[in-house]
């Protein structure tokens, strides 16, 4: 095949390193956008925060008057903290408190900084704590912690006497499942109460049975959850008088005491990690009118270096000119990208405001239907764009600090021509349900009817869906017969 050299005009989009930096600024988060700053101030020494104050232009001097401070503390306080001698009946350590030698290593016995924070207990280590004040064979402990080890985080027993049985039979001899029946009650017995419970009835057995209170309703509490769990269930009153052969006053008063204990007595010790939100703009109300403020805290005010950028020199190729000249462009480029970010955060949000202040006003219930493009197209920005700056992004509001992307949502028709924001009539359905009668609760069909004589033309199977999205259980389950 001949080779030939051929000329092709086309066009294609670059991205500049500009563009990229801006972009990946304004999908950042707050907390990775003061990691990302941190880090840029640690790496660029054009880079300052404005805080920062300089008494002096010239380096020589900075240098000069630090040292003759340095000096001036130790010296002075060589001569008024120490005194000239010590009392013979005492040492070091009774007049100087925490002093360590700083050629001495730190003691393996102190605790280390992190370990101070705050470490909740697990479920397991409660057990296990548990377990150790307990008198027990070898063979009953090597049990007991197997079977441990087998709880969940809700404090269920996730196994069973054969399987243990099974599993355990290489370490030990003729192991019978009464044995290992007789380790499980032992391990039921401790706290929190109804834990390595089998199912939700033995679980509300082991509570009752170590009730002390009124011995006559837990009895018949425990043939109940026992015995007629799936009329409990199913809200069956007259079922439950006839089969349990108790009045109606004394079916209240056991259907009381049952409410009162736990299904899921393992989630008390959960070890759960707290995340704080911190808002990137906070709405407030000034002269009757929302204003919008950015939070300073999270992007602090960055500047150029005056005395490093004084160093730059005009025309001059040296390695370390060279090096202090790219510090400064990107130093540059990250200021003005900063700025660009903060601007279209403090533009979205105050588009975002305009648009939503009867939900400012009123709450959710006046939660006006809006989609990323009424933003992008008000603001003449790209939808992805404003699809970037609400993602992570979170506004302090009267109501709660809520994510930019939670004012933004489907509609549906009214009767009167307008449109209801979905966000709306999870509301309104919340609100309809949250003032029913539990003894007869409203149907999805029952809520749809008063939707649409409010003028909200909803289908049944959105108010369902809308329902289900906010956990709450259908009529069904939330009647209570008492």
């Amino acid at each position: 095949m001949k080779q030939s050299l051929q000329l092709n005009l086309g066009q294609h989009l670059t991205m500049t390193p500009q563009l990229q930096q801006a972009i990946k600024l304004l999908q950042m988060s707050t907390m990775e956008m003061q990691q990302e700053i941190q880090e840029a101030l640690e790496s660029n020494i054009m880079l300052e925060t404005e805080e920062e104050d300089f008494r002096s232009n010239d380096p020589q001097d900075m240098v000069l008057e630090k040292t003759k401070a340095d000096e001036v503390v130790s010296s002075s306080g060589s001569e008024t903290n120490i005194p000239d001698e010590l009392p013979i009946d005492t040492s070091w350590e009774d007049i100087y408190d925490n002093i360590h030698s700083l050629s001495s290593p730190v003691s393996s016995e102190r605790p280390e900084f992190e370990s101070m924070g705050s470490n909740p207990e697990s479920l397991h280590d409660f057990l296990m704590a548990q377990l150790d004040l307990v008198t027990l064979t070898d063979r009953d402990h090597t049990i007991a912690v197997f079977i441990i080890d087998s709880i969940n985080d809700d404090g269920y027993w996730d196994s069973n006497l054969q399987d243990t049985c099974d599993q355990l039979d290489q370490q030990f001899d003729e192991l019978d499942q009464d044995e290992v029946q007789a380790v499980l009650n032992r391990i039921q017995s401790f706290e929190p109460a109804g834990v390595a419970a089998v199912d939700l009835a033995d679980c509300l057995r082991l509570q009752l049975l170590q009730l002390s209170d009124a011995p006559e309703l837990t009895e018949i509490a425990i043939k109940l959850v026992t015995q007629n769990l799936d009329s409990l269930v199913a809200q069956d009153k007259t079922r439950l008088i006839r089969k349990l052969g108790i009045s109606e006053v004394k079916l209240n008063q056991v259907i009381t005491l049952i409410r009162t204990l736990d299904p899921k007595p393992g989630l008390r010790l959960q070890t759960t990690n707290s995340e704080y939100v911190v808002p990137d703009v906070f709405v407030v109300l000034h002269n009757n009118q929302w204003r919008v403020d950015l939070n300073q805290e999270v992007s602090p005010r960055l500047r150029i270096n005056p005395i490093y950028q004084g160093m730059i020199k005009r025309g001059d190729n040296s390695d370390d000119n060279i090096s202090m000249k790219n510090h400064l462009q990107e130093a540059r480029w990250f200021i003005k990208s900063l700025h660009s970010r903060n601007d279209t955060i403090l533009r979205v949000a105050t588009s975002i405001v305009e648009k939503q202040q009867g939900f400012l006003s009123h709450g959710p219930i006046s939660m006006k239907p809006m989609v990323l493009k009424d933003i992008a197209d008000e603001l003449d920005l790209h939808e992805s764009t404003v699809s970037r700056i609400t993602t992570q992004k979170y506004m302090h509001t009267p109501n709660g600090v809520f994510e930019f992307k939670y004012f933004f949502s489907s509609h549906v028709s009214t009767s009167a021509g307008g449109e209801c924001s979905a966000t709306a009539i999870r509301a309104h359905v919340k609100e309809l349900i949250s003032n029913e009668n539990p003894v007869a609760p409203l149907s999805d069909i029952k809520i749809t009817n008063v939707l649409n004589e409010k003028g909200i033309n909803v289908a049944r199977r959105t108010i369902a869906k809308y329902r289900e999205s906010m956990s709450i259980p259908p009529s069904r389950q939330r009647k209570r017969i008492l």
